[in-house]
C-alpha cells in the first residue's frame, strides 16, 4: 500500500505543486476582485465534472467492473467493455455539452447589455456601465469606442455574471476531454498503474500556466492597463481547453503499451454500460459531496459580495495539496485493492486493508491539518502576496483557510469510506448520506456567509464532512457486521495530544520568527513557513515513534528499507 500510494503521492505532489504554482500565477494576475470571481466560478462548473469523474463517481463505478471482467472473462472482454464505456461516454458528454452551450447562448442573447445614447439616463434606468474591455465582439467594441455606454436594466445580467457566462460557454467543452481522461485513468489504475495517471494533471497545469505567461499578453494589446484584464481572462479560458486535450493525450501511450486499442462498440443495450450508469448516478453524489458543496456555495457567493468566490477558492486550493497527496492517493489505491478482496469475498483482509489505509491517512493528515490552521497567514503570504494580490487579500484567504482546514481529515476519510462501499457494490448508501449532508451544508453555508463572508463556507464544510464521515462509519459497520477498528481508536487520543503539541510548537516558533525577524524579504517569508513547520513536523514524528504509533513505525521502516536498497 505504501509503495503504490507513495508512488502516486509523489506524482500527485508534483502535479499539486504545479497546481499551486498555477494558482500563484492566477492570483498574481487577477487578484481577488470581480474578474477572478467570474473566472473561478465559470471554471468551477466544468472542473466539477473533472473532480466527479476523474476523482470520483466514474472511476468508483468503473474500476470494480473492469477488475471483474479481467478476472472472470479475460483481457479481450475487458478491453471490449472498456470500448463500450468510452463510446457511450463520448456520446453522453457531447450531448450534455451541446445542451449546455445552447442554454448559455440563449441566456447571453437575452441578457447582453445594450447601448444607451444618453449616458444621463442611468439615473432612471438604475444600471451600471460596462467598459470597452468587456465588449468581446467587434460591433460592441466599435460602439464603445464611439462613445456609447452600455447599461444593464433590471432584467439583464450584471457585469460579473455576463463575463462568467461568456467564459463558461468557452470552457464547457473541456468536460468531454475530462470524461475521456477519467476512463483512461480508471483503466490504468485497475491495471496497476498509479504514477502515470497521477502525472496527467502535471501536463494540465503546465498548459494553464503557459496560458497566463504566453497567451494572455497577446490579448488586449493597446488597451489601458485597467481595461486589459477582462479581455486577457479569455486567454485563460482557451488555456483550459488546451489543458484538457493535453491531459487526455498523456494517458494514451501507457494504455497502448498495455494492449488497449480503441474500437467503436455500440453502447446501446450494452449490459456493462447499463450497469456502470446505474452505479455511477448515485455515486456522483456519494463520492463528491465536498465538490458539489463547493459549486453550490460558490454560486450563492458570486451574488452575495465581491471577492468571496476567489478568496474561498484560494483556501480550497491550499487544502487540496495535502488532501490530494494523502487522501486521494490512498483512496485511489484502495478502490481496486478493496474491490479485488470483495470479489474474492476475503472480508477479513478487506477490513485490515481499510483499517491500515485509515490509520495512515490519519497520521499524515492530522499534522497537515494543524499546520494549515496555525500557519495559514504566512503560507498565504508566501504563495500569493504579489502582483494584484494584496495584504488585504492575504488576510481574507487566511481566514477562509483557518475555517476550512480543520475538516481536512474528515474530507479525506469520506473519500476512503465511500470507496469501501463501492468496492462492495453499494452505491446507494453513500448517496443517501451525502444528500442529507448536502442539504445541511448548503443551508449552513448560506446562513454563515452573510456574517462571516469567506469563512462561512469553510465552517459549514468542516461540520458536514465530520457528519458525513460519522454516518458512513456507522453504515459500513452495519454492512460488514464489524469493522475491527479498535486498534485505530486506541491510538487516536495519543495522536490528538501529539498533534496539539506540534501545533503549539509551530505557533510559538512562528510568532517568535515574526517578532524577531519579520517577513520583509522572500527569504524571511520562506523561513516563516518552513522553520515552524519543520520544528512541528520533527516533534510530531519523533513523538509518534516514541509512542510506538504503528503508522509512524511502518512508514519509517519503509523509508529506511528503500534508502538501504538505493545505497546497495
Amino acid at each position: 500500500m505504501l509503495k503504490a500510494s507513495g508512488a502516486m503521492a509523489a506524482a500527485t505532489l508534483t502535479s499539486r505543486v504545479l497546481g499551486m504554482v498555477r494558482e500563484m500565477v492566477y492570483m498574481s494576475f487577477m487578484g481577488t476582485g470581480w474578474v477572478n470571481d467570474a473566472f473561478q466560478y465559470a471554471f468551477t462548473i466544468p472542473n466539477l465534472f473533472r473532480r466527479l469523474l476523474g476523482e470520483g463517481a466514474l472511476t468508483a463505478a468503473f474500476i470494480p467492473v473492469f477488475k471483474e471482467k479481467e478476472r472472470n472473462h479475460g483481457e479481450a472482454e475487458m478491453w471490449r467493455a472498456s470500448n463500450a464505456i468510452i463510446s457511450g461516454l463520448v456520446i453522453a458528454a457531447c450531448g450534455v455539452v451541446a445542451v449546455a452551450l445552447l442554454v448559455i447562448s440563449l441566456a447571453l442573447a437575452f441578457g447582453t447589455p445594450h447601448p444607451v445614447a444618453d449616458p444621463g439616463l442611468h439615473q432612471t434606468i438604475l444600471a451600471a456601465p460596462i467598459h470597452l474591455a468587456t465588449a468581446t465582439n467587434t460591433a460592441s467594441a466599435a460602439n464603445a469606442s464611439a462613445g456609447a455606454i452600455y447599461f444593464w436594466t433590471p432584467g439583464q445580467f450584471s457585469q460579473k455574471t455576463l463575463l462568467m457566462l461568456q467564459l463558461l460557454r468557452l470552457m464547457f467543452p473541456y468536460m468531454i476531454f475530462v470524461c475521456l481522461t477519467a476512463v483512461m485513468m480508471g483503466m490504468l489504475n485497475a491495471r496497476g498503474h498509479f504514477f502515470i495517471p497521477a502525472m496527467g494533471a502535471t501536463t494540465l497545469n503546465i498548459v494553464m500556466i503557459a496560458s497566463v505567461w504566453w497567451l494572455a499578453p497577446k490579448f488586449g494589446v493597446g488597451l489601458p492597463k485597467e481595461q486589459k484584464l477582462p479581455i486577457q481572462i479569455f486567454a485563460l479560458a482557451y488555456g483550459v481547453l488546451a489543458a484538457g486535450v493535453a491531459q487526455a493525450a498523456f494517458q494514451i501511450p501507457t494504455l497502448w503499451r498495455d494492449g488497449f486499442r480503441y474500437r467503436w462498440v455500440s453502447p446501446w443495450r450494452e449490459p456493462t454500460v447499463q450497469r456502470i450508469v446505474r452505479q455511477m448516478i448515485p455515486g456522483t453524489i456519494g463520492v463528491a459531496a465536498f465538490q458539489i458543496n463547493v459549486a453550490l456555495v460558490q454560486g450563492v457567493a458570486l451574488f452575495i459580495g465581491t471577492g468571496i468566490v476567489s478568496q474561498y477558492n484560494g483556501a480550497v486550493r491550499l487544502m487540496e495539496l495535502p488532501q490530494g497527496m494523502f487522501g486521494i492517493s490512498l483512496a485511489t489505491y484502495l478502490l481496486p485493492t478493496l474491490a479485488g478482496l470483495a470479489a474474492d469475498k476475503n472480508y477479513p483482509e478487506f477490513r485490515t486493508t481499510l483499517r491500515h489505509g485509515l490509520a495512515t491517512l490519519l497520521f499524515l493528515n492530522l499534522i497537515a491539518c494543524v499546520l494549515l490552521v496555525v500557519l495559514a497567514e504566512p503560507i498565504v503570504r508566501l504563495l500569493f502576496e504579489r502582483g494584484a494580490f494584496s495584504l488585504n487579500s492575504t488576510l481574507h484567504v487566511s481566514f477562509a483557510l483557518q475555517c476550512l482546514a480543520p475538516g481536512l481529515v474528515m474530507f479525506s476519510t469520506v473519500n476512503i469510506l465511500a470507496r469501501a462501499f463501492y468496492a462492495l457494490g453499494d452505491t446507494k448508501t453513500p448517496m443517501q448520506i451525502s444528500i442529507v449532508c448536502l442539504v445541511i451544508n448548503f443551508t449552513a453555508a448560506c446562513l454563515l456567509m452573510i456574517p462571516l463572508r469567506e469563512g462561512g463556507p469553510g465552517i459549514a464544510n468542516t461540520f458536514t464532512s465530520c457528519l458525513n464521515a460519522g454516518l458512513l462509519f456507522f453504515a459500513l459497520r452495519k454492512k460488514l457486521a464489524r469493522l475491527e477498528m479498535e486498534p485505530l481508536w486506541k491510538i487516536l487520543p495519543q495522536l490528538l495530544i501529539i498533534t496539539a503539541v506540534a501545533g503549539l510548537a509551530a505557533w510559538s516558533s512562528w510568532r517568535l520568527w515574526e517578532n524577531q525577524l519579520g517577513h520583509e524579504t522572500i527569504a524571511l517569508k520562506i523561513g516563516a513557513v518552513f522553520v515552524p513547520a519543520g520544528i512541528a513536523g520533527g516533534i510530531y514524528l519523533l513523538t509518534a515513534l516514541a509512542c510506538k504509533i504503528p503508522a509512524a513505525k511502518e512508514m519509517m521502516e519503509f523509508a529506511l528499507a528503500k534508502l538501504k536498497r538505493k545505497r546497495s
